[in-house]
């Protein structure tokens, strides 16, 4: 069985902030999860703004909870407001930001091994930075796209 190492969360944590810092972006507060929820690595830069590591659990939380990378989420959130609303109360606070910047990692054989929530620039460059990560790590991202 394969699991997200810690060396790996670490990888995915610096090289996300590395790539946020080679673009000139925001500060940045990045979260990694391992499948089953629990918090393997979390880093948030000096500057950042208020609340930026709860949206980042957010957004991290969001994609394991359904299943699909957060931008997957704001799609349905735009079609089906009313299921993600919904979700959103039964997850509790901070447990679901349908926006992109969650992103689940996979194995290469595609098995489940947590997902990186960041918040910081706008939802589509915390993407990028999460994606960079997961790669450098030498796992598959999946955005929702």
């Amino acid at each position: 069985m394969i699991d997200l190492t810690l060396e790996a969360a670490r990888t995915i944590v610096a090289t996300a902030l590395d790539t946020a810092r080679g673009r000139g972006l925001k500060p940045l507060a990045v979260i990694v999860y391992d499948a089953r929820g629990a918090l393997k690595c979390v880093e948030v830069e000096d500057g950042t703004s208020l609340r930026r590591a709860e949206i980042a659990c957010g957004k991290a939380n969001g994609a394991l909870a359904l299943g699909t990378g957060s931008r997957a989420i704001l799609a349905r959130a735009e079609a089906q407001p009313f299921f993600v609303a919904a979700v959103s109360h039964l997850a509790g606070p901070a447990a679901l930001v349908p926006v992109p910047g969650g992103v689940l990692i996979r194995s290469k054989e595609g098995r489940l091994l947590g997902a990186v929530g960041i918040s910081g620039d706008t939802s589509d460059n915390d993407e990028i930075c999460a994606v960079a990560g997961i790669e450098a790590a030498g796992l598959v991202a999946e955005t929702g796209a």
